[in-house]
């Protein structure tokens, strides 16, 4: 094999690895940090002082999960009388409390019921007219 050929082989392997670094780090720079905020003394308090309720699950490397993190973070501010909790779906006690079995699973109550429940689901309008629709 000649130099050239197997240099031209090293630079375009360079170039992949370079982009997969780039990509890892754009991730990482973008993601949002995941934490249980899920406290049941604080959940009962909001429903017995009439506010919707949401709850999501997720899971560390979930990034469908991390996109419905960031609507419902944003949705903190843009909606009036609403509680956000979110917790870790390997949480055992936590999803057999509400019978989740998968991350990124959002929940809506309002008057002490369960008035919504998606799996999945990331898009920003399709979140904000559920959680509309409960207010």
């Amino acid at each position: 094999m000649s130099f050239n050929l197997l240099h031209n082989k090293f630079n375009n392997y360079m170039k992949k690895l370079y982009i997969l670094i780039f990509l890892i780090f754009a991730f990482n720079a973008n993601s949002m940090e995941k934490k249980t905020t899920f406290n049941k003394k604080l959940f009962d308090t909001a429903q017995s002082d009439g506010k919707v309720v949401v709850v999501s699950s997720w899971t560390k490397y979930c990034s469908s999960c991390a996109s419905q993190m960031k609507v419902l973070d944003k949705a903190k501010n843009d909606f009036d009388n609403i509680e956000i909790f979110s917790f870790n779906i390997k949480n055992k006690e936590i999803a057999k409390l509400f019978d989740v079995q998968y991350q990124t699973t959002l929940l809506i109550f309002k008057d002490n019921k369960e008035v919504y429940r998606s799996i999945g689901e990331t898009s920003k309008d399709l979140i904000y007219e559920a959680i509309q629709s409960s207010i």
